[in-house]
């Protein structure tokens, strides 16, 4: 059992709340991502949660449990940090078994957690070198399996693969992600990056300024943001706003299209303008529109073997079953 209930919890800084009263559930079993801009609350709400930040009013139950005062160590939660935070000095095998050595877990039975943990994050063969001896993917992985011998009812992951490289984060993340379906352990992570958020999480729960803004699935948030900040948030590259008399045609104040829903011609659109920055990825090519009277630029995706260029005239036509409408207060209307 792995669910984590919060009610009406809060937490201040000196005269400044950086939590507001706020209420949320993660279920059993669910990998719930925390994301959001820096600043906006997510890593402190996690540490709440851990028992690192005591919570200035409100509740934290753990499988039903009251845990709002129970220290970090039995919480039943596993932290994996950003920094790794791994002892340089022990082998592998014996940062691992660390926390089951704390807890007075039988040798045998480390032994065989530990053997489970290796397997499981392939570091078998790693086990008697240090951290030092390891890349960043690798020391990331000891981290994770310390976590795991601990079989806690929950993990929590506070931006673990920001000191990566691109390839390594790919690859991170589809381990980690594989590492659920295999436990189906509550797992909560924190990130910045949204498509982390997408491609890892069941639910998402979106931030700002310590608000939740909205909580959904992935799809759910991508298709019907609530209002102007999830729809700016969610999705890369980030959804055109367009104001003024184009939005007035749709009866309400801004309208939103994403890049992918916009069709390119090198012939005349609905709208139209130049071609500025083309950047070419291969499989796709984002296009940044000027121009066009209806926005200082539009973000456009077309196939990667467009070959339209700085300075080109474009016509974009936007699918109109794919606008979104907000209103004056920024708020969703469709």
């Amino acid at each position: 059992m792995g669910q984590i209930t919060l009610q009406q919890v809060t937490k201040t800084f000196g005269n400044v709340e950086v939590i507001p009263p706020l209420d949320l559930t993660i279920e059993d079993g669910e990998f719930t991502v925390f994301v959001g801009p820096s600043g906006c609350g997510k890593s402190t709400l996690l540490r709440l949660i851990a028992g690192l930040e005591d919570t200035t009013s409100g509740k934290i139950l753990v499988d039903g449990n009251d845990a709002t005062s129970v220290p970090p160590a039995k919480r039943g939660l596993a932290m994996v940090f950003q920094s790794y935070a791994l002892y340089p000095h022990m082998s592998v095998r014996k940062n691992i078994a660390f926390p089951m050595r704390m807890a007075g877990v039988p040798q045998d039975e480390q032994e065989q957690r530990i053997e489970q943990a290796a397997t499981a994050l392939n570091l078998t063969d790693y086990l008697e070198r240090k951290p030092g001896q390891l890349s960043g993917g690798q020391r990331q992985r000891v981290a994770i399996g310390r976590a795991i011998v601990r079989e806690p009812e929950a993990f929590l992951f506070d931006e673990p693969l920001s000191n990566l490289d691109a390839a390594l984060r790919v690859g991170m993340r589809l381990e980690i992600s594989g590492l659920h379906n295999r436990l189906q352990t509550t797992m909560i992570y924190v990130t910045h990056d949204q498509v982390e958020a997408m491609t890892m999480a069941d639910k998402i729960v979106v931030l700002r300024a310590g608000y939740v803004e909205q909580v959904g699935s992935p799809l759910e948030l991508y298709r019907t943001p609530r209002n102007l900040f999830v729809a700016g948030f969610i999705g890369s590259p980030k959804m055109n706003f367009i104001e003024g008399t184009e939005a007035k045609k749709h009866n309400t104040a801004t309208i939103g299209i994403r890049p992918e829903h916009i069709d390119v011609t090198n012939k005349k659109g609905v709208w139209n303008g130049k071609v500025g920055v083309a950047e070419h990825l291969g499989s796709d090519t984002f296009f940044h529109v000027h121009d066009t009277g209806l926005a200082e630029t539009l973000t456009v995706r077309a196939p990667g073997d467009v070959s339209l260029r700085h300075g080109d005239p474009i016509g974009l036509t936007p699918r109109t079953d794919q606008i979104h409408k907000f209103n004056a207060e920024g708020l969703r209307v469709n």
